[in-house]
């Protein structure tokens, strides 16, 4: 299964879990029992903080991949098959600290350039670093949304 598959059966469980807790929560709130008013409300919070989450993950997910499309049908995706791997399919980690170095070097060279933003997180990603990767991904996403004109433009 998909990365893309999983995060959808993730989120259908997630579902799930969220209407018997939902009522199970609504059952201890209706009681009017103060111990279970604030149970029933803790167990309504926590599932709608877990959804609100998972949906931010879906929506950054596809995102991210409307990105890599446009920049593939530019012809512009950045190309990391020439890193040599290690046998586990990783790239080594002097190639990935190059790489982006290189990313870093056309990133100062043109900032607001979302593609840019785009190559740098996915070196980020290469090197280790996801949560950096993942601030990137979502600054090249906020540079390209600027950069694309909205519905009804001409």
């Amino acid at each position: 299964m998909g990365p893309r598959a999983s995060a959808f059966v993730l989120a259908a469980v997630l579902a799930v879990y969220l209407v018997l807790m939902g009522s199970r929560a609504v059952t201890m709130i209706v009681t009017g029992e103060p111990v279970f008013v604030a149970l029933g409300v803790a167990v309504l919070v926590l599932p709608l903080l877990g959804a609100v989450l998972v949906f931010d993950q879906i929506r950054f997910g596809a995102r991210t991949e409307r990105l890599a499309r446009r920049l593939d049908e530019e012809g512009a995706l950045p190309d990391v098959s020439h890193l040599p791997r290690r046998p586990s399919g990783r790239v080594r980690r002097a190639a990935a600290d190059a790489w982006f170095d290189e990313k870093q070097a056309e990133l100062e060279a043109a900032p607001q350039d979302w593609r840019m933003w785009f190559a740098l997180a996915q070196a980020y990603d290469l090197a280790g670093d996801r949560n950096r990767g993942r601030k990137t991904m979502r600054r090249a996403i906020e540079l390209e949304r600027a950069d694309s004109p909205g519905p009804g433009s001409a």
